[in-house]
């Protein structure tokens, strides 16, 4: 009970700040409230951050009388003065506010964790929609690329944010800090974004590996056993893990620029380095396998169609779900050939078809939205639990040809997959 009293205090805080925050006048002023408002919300629990969301989102809208006034005005005088006009009554009053918690100290940080905790809310409370938006318009500003710093980041980086790297990683967990040492020896590099306002908090990072050729397996990237490669091999940076650190950032885009900002720098360093590519998951293959594999047969041509439906025959989709046939025993190196083919020749197709779909392959979509090539699918690439799990293993090679990135971001867009001979001859 007691507890519930002071939630209810510190809830009608807030949203007294937010109102005085915004009609505050002076910096000073609007700073003080701006720290009161934060410091109220972060001592908000569950059911009392669902009140305060429904208040922005219920008391900060812009007035639609006022609003259709100014589109009314626009459409008869069609002159730069009723543009700025509307364009200033459209957007929300929420807007002004989370700028002004901005200018506070910690307020980038505070906004960040506000929309991580909305985003999870956001499926049962559909009406947040409008305030995420706000926050990811402001966020996708306030976070431009061009507002970033790029570091690389080396074993005598600080310790706390060595931690943070291993924390963050999502791709290929590291196991403790002997595997986090071999990631920074001098064949491999790591790099990450940072804002100016989230000094030692690193808001995406990307591991790279230094070799010989295009890898076609995780394991020899990832063994904290494996010898150090001698600088003189190096011909080909292999982006091997991108992971954000910083879920407020959902939806705001800064992995495909750091790919292209690491190139650059690569190429600085080492003019030796010939090719930019990528070995990565395949995260959404099993799941679509246990599906049926559906593919839009209508875009199909009659050999793809006879090829997509053998080898749908051939891996018997429709019986065990992909979770049964690795409990069953099921493993690439006891594959026949047929079996491999049509598992290599469905994952093609997937990626080809599915990617460009609003539901495709997630880490597909990136890289390709991003200009690469699909150049190589590979066999038994990941005998992980997590990679078994999700595509029986198969791993993909991304080609990031720099001259070349545009034009096919462009052909990407209209949603055409731009692939290698190696992989045509799959499909």
């Amino acid at each position: 009970m007691l507890e519930r009293f002071i939630q209810n205090k510190k809830l009608d805080a807030a949203k007294q700040a937010t109102k005085k925050l915004l009609s505050a006048r002076g910096e000073a002023n609007a700073q003080s409230m701006a720290v009161k408002l934060i410091d109220n919300y972060e001592h908000l629990d569950k059911r009392s951050q669902t009140d305060f969301f429904h208040h922005l989102s219920n008391e900060f809208n812009p007035d639609p009388a006022m609003v259709m006034d100014a589109a009314n005005r626009y459409n008869t005088e069609r002159n730069d003065a009723s543009l700025i006009h509307l364009f200033q009554t459209v957007e929300p009053p929420r807007q002004e506010l989370l700028r002004r918690v901005n200018r506070a100290p910690a307020g980038t940080a505070t906004i960040l964790k506000m929309r991580q905790t909305l985003l999870s809310y956001l499926k049962d409370h559909p009406a947040f929609r409008a305030t995420d938006a706000d926050m990811h318009h402001l966020l996708s500003s306030w976070f431009n690329p061009g507002f970033l710093e790029l570091h690389q980041i080396t074993w005598n980086s600080p310790a706390q944010l060595l931690e943070k790297i291993i924390e963050h990683e999502s791709v290929h967990a590291i196991d403790g800090w002997d595997d986090l040492r071999r990631r920074l020896q001098p064949d491999r590099r790591c790099f990450a974004f940072f804002h100016p306002q989230l000094p030692g908090e690193p808001l995406i990072f990307v591991e790279v590996a230094l070799v010989p050729g295009i890898a076609k397996d995780i394991a020899g990237l990832i063994n904290k056993q494996a010898p150090v490669g001698e600088a003189k091999s190096f011909k080909s940076a292999i982006f091997y893990s991108i992971s954000n650190c910083q879920p407020g950032l959902k939806g705001v885009s800064l992995g495909n620029f750091l790919i292209k900002r690491v190139a650059q720098k690569l190429i600085e360093e080492m003019p030796s380095l010939k090719t930019f590519c990528t070995l990565s998951p395949i995260p959404g293959l099993s799941a679509w396998l246990d599906s049926g594999a559906p593919l839009p047969e209508d875009k199909l041509s009659a050999v793809h169609l006879r090829k997509w439906q053998e080898a749908q025959k051939t891996l018997l989709l429709g019986g065990l779900s992909w979770a049964e046939r690795l409990k069953a025993g099921w493993h690439p190196d006891r594959c026949n050939e047929a079996e491999k083919t049509g598992l290599l020749r469905l994952c093609a197709l997937y990626l080809v078809h599915k990617t460009p779909e609003a539901r495709g392959d997630a880490v597909g979509k990136f890289h390709l939205s991003n200009g690469a090539t699909l150049h190589q699918i590979n066999w038994a690439a990941d005998l992980s639990k997590k990679g078994l799990q999700q595509s029986g293993g198969l791993m993909v090679n991304y080609l990031y040809e720099l001259d070349k990135v545009e034009e096919q971001h462009e052909a990407f867009s209209q949603k055409k997959v731009c692939f290698s001979r190696a992989v045509d001859k799959l499909v």
